[in-house]
């Protein structure tokens, strides 16, 4: 049975991490994220098919969560220097090409355990996407399927939802009216 993670303190993380341009080593945690919306995203593997899809979907529309005050990490159980080859190899090669945004390594699957999208038997991770507000609570989660792609707009749209304080209808969008409780 999958624990309740929405609505919760985020699980505390750590890992080294590679630079979107793939130059630079550093490394991340929750903390460093404090004061900032941070849309956490896990993938199965690099160097591989639907992955590179979401990635630069998500690199394309960075500007657009940066003017949300929101930052991106994209997480997986490879290594950083994997994550490096794959930044620094050619689009038309299968390559990712320069990200707007760090890639961490989770090469402990401690992470992707915490978070609960680990597949133990196949030690790889789930498309789990999370959404963490300014103080660390984690306000939305969403868990694909490998095979299937997440969406930046939906993404994009659940953000603005929560970042606006209301109570939000199914398929809101900024500028909709919020309902009221009764």
């Amino acid at each position: 049975m999958t624990q309740r993670l929405v609505g919760r303190p985020a699980p505390d993380f750590a890992m080294e991490t590679v630079s979107g341009d793939g130059k630079t080593f550093g490394k991340a945690s929750l903390n460093d994220y404090k004061g900032k919306w941070l849309v956490l995203f896990f993938y199965p593997l690099d160097f591989t098919f639907v992955c590179p899809t979401e990635i630069t979907a998500l690199s394309a529309a960075a500007e657009e969560f940066s003017k949300l005050d929101t930052e991106i990490l994209g997480v997986s159980v490879d290594s950083i220097h994997s994550h490096r080859a794959w930044i620094n190899t050619p689009v038309a090669d299968n390559g990712l090409g320069q990200l707007n945004f760090p890639l961490a390594a989770d090469i402990t699957k401690t992470v992707a355990r915490d978070y609960g999208v680990l597949i133990e038997e196949e030690g790889v991770a789930l498309r789990g996407l999370f959404i963490i507000d300014p103080e660390g609570e984690l306000k939305y989660q969403v868990v694909n399927h490998n095979d299937v792609g997440r969406s930046v707009e939906e993404t994009l749209r659940v953000l603005q939802a929560l970042q606006s304080g209301g109570l939000c209808p199914m398929n809101w969008k900024p500028g909709d009216k919020h309902l009221v409780a009764q």
